[in-house]
């Protein structure tokens, strides 16, 4: 989230007050949550575009996705950085292309007693992950902490985080965060540095509160910054990058972290990953925050979700691709 300051001066449409509640209907229900978009094609590339949508935040009551997961039989989950949630399937054609959301559910992730978060502060979800036993794992930056929910419109649970993420930049905390297939979590920090390194050689945290953290690094393409990972089956990871420039607008890319890799990490090695696509022109460019995995109708599928900002010059957009020559 460090391209909100360079985003103030942009006119900003803000979400209602009241978000809608899951157990409440919105007063736009009877409207789609979003409609299709067509992508271009891009021969000979690794992944092959899809189609997309354009997410309508009227009607979701709020915008600011964050962070996003996708299961193979489509179940879409998202958090937002302004302390909510929402779930809805995903509706493809025969040919994979999406159509639309149905079933949306919509709410605000709540604290430890139950009571809602508010915006600001203590509701800036940025990471979003699925654990082994089904909870929900979610990253917060500024009040820089990891939760747990056995479901997302329940009471959050307290999660050990190594304890020197509570010293990161207000902005530049756990916007990507992942639970590989071998259980252990990868955690990137978007904005921190490893100390005496490069600029754009983040820290990143690989393990968990039981297994304990191997402390090492990630090296984005300047001036990018990682903001999501989502596990791959192999034992790997994809990592989206994005940048803001005042001129240059939105700009961002999708690497892997192969399986080997993360698997001979250790302290103080320094991780780069093998670009897959550029989110650049023709590609309908955003604020893309969120990149999610999944397997259905014999393809492997990769979804990116796009922040808006609560910004009137931005949209929310979910791309959708195939991953070619599995």
């Amino acid at each position: 989230m460090r391209r909100r300051g360079l985003l103030l001066a942009a006119p900003a449409l803000m979400a209602a007050a009241g978000c809608v509640q899951a157990q409440v209907a919105s007063p736009r229900a009877t409207l789609p949550p979003a409609r299709p978009l067509v992508l271009p094609a891009m021969p000979g590339g690794r992944l092959e575009p899809l189609g997309g949508l354009i997410l309508d935040n009227a009607v979701l009551g709020f915008g600011g996705l964050s962070g996003l997961h996708l299961t193979d039989d489509l179940q879409l989950t998202a958090i937002a950085d302004v302390g909510h949630w929402l779930t809805a399937r995903l509706v493809l054609d025969a040919g994979l292309h999406p159509l639309g959301l149905a079933e949306l559910r919509t709410g605000p992730l709540r604290d430890g007693a139950g009571a809602a978060l508010p915006r600001g502060f203590a509701g800036d979800a940025e990471s979003l992950a699925r654990l082994p036993n089904g909870e929900w794992l979610v990253g917060f930056e500024r009040w820089h902490r990891l939760r747990s929910y056995a479901r997302l419109d329940g009471p959050a649970r307290y999660v050990e985080a190594p304890p020197e993420l509570a010293e990161a930049p207000g902005n530049g905390g756990l916007e990507s965060l992942a639970v590989l297939a071998d259980g252990r979590w990868l955690m990137i920090a978007e904005g921190w540095n490893v100390t005496g390194a490069a600029d754009g050689v983040r820290r990143v945290w690989l393990g968990g509160p039981e297994r304990g953290w191997t402390r090492l690094a990630y090296r984005a393409e300047a001036p990018m910054d990682p903001c999501d990972a989502a596990a791959l089956p192999d034992g790997g990871a994809l990592v989206l990058e994005r940048s803001f420039s005042v001129f240059g607008g939105f700009r961002g890319r999708l690497v892997r972290l192969t399986g080997a890799q993360l698997a001979a990490a250790h302290d103080g090695c320094v991780l780069e990953g093998e670009e897959l696509l550029r989110l650049e022109p023709p590609l309908p460019t955003d604020n893309y925050e969120g990149v999610a995995v999944a397997r259905h109708g014999g393809r492997s599928l990769v979804a990116l979700i796009s922040d808006d900002n609560q910004n009137m010059l931005q949209r929310t957009l979910l791309l959708l691709f195939a991953v070619v020559d599995e």
